[in-house]
This record gives structure tokens, sequence and C-alpha cells, in this order.
């Protein structure tokens, strides 16, 4: 089990994953992104379109690897790590995110793969991390970026429309806060960063902690 955890928050499109996954090499530590959690189930549902919400939940066989260099993911053994950054995904995520008995599922799952991490620490990053996955991690970070600057790296990353990405924000806001910061959570704020500065920045909050 990991004895250090990071929790990261974010809404989307904030260089969460990619900072988070940086920061979790450059630190020999476990990495966990909990939104590809939602996303998997998104493709399942997908991927059934007979089932009901019972059946998905009941049938829902994900495993997704805790190593920031080589994260792989599968469903019933098939491998689904390229074809959940699909638009066709992105698209339908916030209608499963949004539910309260998938985020049950998925808060139960993401705490099951933190304890099960052989790293000495871990990295973990998705919504409600920081509030309420790991409200005692050692180091919570809400990774924030201005709206306009959120939706031109979903542009270029080409998995996400702009009317998507701000749906999704509505939609999250109604079931989670993730653009203010809850006590004693720090704000990394990346509108103005690069992304080896936001790195280095996320770094330094770890590192801050480790010294202490």
């Amino acid at each position: 089990m990991s004895e250090f955890v990071v929790a990261v928050d974010g809404p989307a499109g904030s260089g969460k994953s990619s900072v988070s996954k940086a920061a979790a090499v450059e630190k020999d530590f476990g990495y966990l992104d909990t939104g590809a959690g939602y996303r998997a189930f998104t493709w399942h549902a997908i991927s059934n379109p007979g089932f009901d919400l019972t059946q998905l939940i009941e049938t829902f066989e994900y495993e997704i690897s805790l190593d920031p260099k080589n994260q792989r993911l599968t469903l019933s053994g098939e491998d689904i790590t390229e074809v959940i950054r699909t638009p066709m995904v992105a698209e339908r995520v916030s209608e499963f995110a949004r539910n309260l008995r998938v985020r049950k599922l998925q808060l139960e799952d993401a705490r099951a793969r933190i304890s099960k991490c052989s790293k000495r620490g871990i990295v973990v990053e998705g919504r409600d991390i920081t509030t309420v996955v790991k409200p005692d991690a050692q180091v919570r970070v809400l990774l924030t970026a201005s709206e306009s600057v959120r939706l031109k790296r979903r542009g270029l990353e080409e998995t996400e429309s702009a009317e998507n990405l701000k749906e999704r924000d509505q939609s999250d806001s109604k079931v989670a806060e993730f653009l203010e910061p809850a006590a004693g959570v720090s704000l990394l704020d990346t509108t103005d960063l690069d992304f080896q500065q936001s790195v280095a920045a996320l770094v330094a909050l770890i590192d801050a902690e480790i010294n202490v």
C-alpha cells in the first residue's frame, strides 16, 4: 500500500492528467487516472446498448495499470486504452459521471486501487479526489486553468469539442465542486504556465510535504 498519496482535482482540459502523470514519473510514484474509469464505463454502456444501469454495473470488468510510463486499460480483457479517448466517449461521459450509482462504483474502485499500489507513493487525479476519494491525502491540489486555455488544450488534443467541454463543466458542477479549492487544498493555476512549469509546480508541492 502506498504510504504517500497525492490527490489532484481539476476540470477537463486543465492539464491534470498529463501533469500528474509526469510528476508521478519524476517521483517514481504510481499513477491513477480515475477519469479513465468513467470513460471505461461509458464505453461499456456504448458497447452494450441493451443493458440497464444495474446490468452495466454488474458486468463492469475493468482493469487499469498504475504505471505512469505504461498506462493500459482493459474491459473484460479487451484493450480499451485508445478507444476511451475518442470524441464518441467524451460526448457521453457526463451522462454517467453525474449518476450517483456510477460515482459510488468509481469511488470504491479508486480507493481499492490506491490501497493496492506497491510504489512508495501514488498520484491520483480526477474529480472528487481531494474531497471525497482521498480527503486524507498528504498532498491535495486543485489544478485548474482559465476556460479559454482549457478549450485550447482540448482542441489541440482533438479529443473533445468546445461545446462538450462546457457542457461537462456545467453538468459536473451540479454534483462536485471543482473550480474552488476546499479547505486545506492547494490551488495550482496553470493558465500562465507551460507544461514543464506545471509539472515542476506540482513536484514542488509534493517535495514540500515530503521534506516536512
